[in-house]
């Protein structure tokens, strides 16, 4: 019997085609999610107003994110609205805290009525 001393090693041919098979189904694979979340973005398209508004979104936040092109992922650009709305309501919410917020219960001066002039039939 004969034995092979030499270890197989894959022709660069066959190294080159598992490379574009790979990248091909990558690419594939990156078309078919950007499509479908295009289709779950279509899908937003039809709540109401004020269901978008409970997701932190607009109308506009969609228009935007559907008029990419094809190819790119829809969800991308409402993630990002999303979130820059989010961290500019926590700015505003951080700096009323860091002012200090009104009392709750109001102070005794609150109800004292404002000086009045005495009328001018009472003055001599």
């Amino acid at each position: 019997m004969t034995a092979l001393t030499t270890p197989f090693a894959p022709s660069s041919c066959a190294q080159a085609f598992a490379a574009i098979g790979t990248a091909v189904a990558r690419i594939g694979r990156w078309l078919a999610d950007a499509w479908r979340h295009r289709r779950d973005a279509v899908a937003l398209a039809a709540f109401d107003d004020r269901m978008l508004a409970d997701i932190g979104l607009t109308r506009c936040d969609l228009r935007d994110a559907l008029s990419e092109p094809l190819w790119r992922d829809p969800t991308v650009v409402l993630a990002h609205r999303y979130c820059e709305r989010r961290r500019v309501r926590r700015a505003v919410a951080a700096e009323l805290v860091k002012r200090g917020s009104p009392p709750l219960v109001p102070g005794a001066d609150t109800f004292s009525l404002p000086p009045r002039d005495p009328p001018a039939r009472l003055t001599l």
